[in-house]
């Protein structure tokens, strides 16, 4: 299966996994959202990754890797746990206190910062059809800061939307650090969709025994769509991984064609949720949709 398909299948479950997210914090506290749904990842891994330590031989070759992660591998797998615990984080508080039909667009627009992360840091210089991309992104995000205030929210002081922004932020680095890990360190996606979710878990378990302490937590009550939203992910993400590491693959194209689930969500959202202003945010997000295309 060639890696653009590979691209597409993962946006769409994408789109499911913010409908999921959505779905669970609805009344929720956030750490115990978060951290049941990593762990809803982790404990698919965990036995595989014992039994590629245990009985390498039992298993097909792309799955036996899993073991085989060098000790400079862990570490750098151990950062990335770090930077997407963050990103994961604000980007579940943002959605918690925003719309869905809001909180995806500005998720969506990731890979406008990646580009521009792309020209700071590594001297990249974007084509003329990218900086029309760049205007029209921009553009869209403005336009919706008129959209939230019919409904009350003001992008310049909303917390939700700030969260949005830092999510998103941590989620551009997290696609450059992904190229770096699948091409440059020579990591396969089964070793980094294993191990990161792994050790996210260990990472977020102090951080949910903390909040059960607490005396004035918010309330929590358990859901169906907690672990799902963990389930869903693997599979995007395995198919994203999976899309990177193919010769040929680019970052440039596979980031924007990913961040299209924004349409899913953005459906999701008005159908199931009863979310308003359709037709003003169906128009922000077609030209969010439009830039990024631009951006590829």
């Amino acid at each position: 299966m060639s890696w653009l398909v590979l691209t597409i299948l993962s946006a769409l479950l994408l789109g499911l996994y913010d409908y999921f997210k959505k779905l669970a914090l609805r009344g929720n506290a956030v750490m115990p959202v978060l951290f049941g749904s990593v762990a809803a990842g982790a404990a698919v891994w965990l036995p595989m990754a014992l039994w590629a330590w245990l009985a390498p031989d039992q298993l097909p070759p792309v799955v036996r890797a899993v073991g085989e992660v060098p000790a400079n591998g862990h570490l750098l797998l151990a950062a990335k746990a770090v930077l997407v615990g963050a990103s994961w984080w604000f980007g579940y508080c943002g959605i918690r206190l925003l719309p869905l039909s809001i909180a995806s667009p500005i998720r969506a627009t990731g890979p406008l910062w990646t580009i521009a992360f792309a020209v700071v840091l590594f001297g990249e210089a974007p084509t003329l059809k990218q900086w029309a991309g760049v205007v029209i992104v921009l553009g869209a995000f403005f336009a919706f800061t008129f959209v939230g205030k019919r409904e009350g929210i003001h992008f310049h002081r909303h917390t939700g939307v700030w969260f949005m922004i830092a999510a998103t932020l941590l989620g551009a680095s997290s696609s450059l650090y992904d190229k770096y890990l699948l091409q440059h360190a020579r990591l396969g996606p089964c070793q980094v969709q294993a191990w990161f979710t792994i050790y996210m878990a260990l990472m977020l378990a102090p951080a949910v025994l903390a909040w059960s302490r607490k005396a004035n937590r918010h309330p929590w009550h358990w859901h169906w769509s907690i672990p799902v939203i963990g389930l869903t992910l693997l599979g995007a993400d395995i198919l994203y991984f999976t899309a990177i590491a193919q010769p040929g693959a680019l970052i440039a194209l596979i980031s924007p064609v990913r961040r299209a689930s924004v349409a899913v969500s953005f459906l999701l959202g008005i159908l199931l949720f009863k979310e308003r202003q359709i037709g003003a945010k169906a128009v922000c997000v077609a030209a969010i949709i439009t830039g990024i295309i631009l951006l590829a």
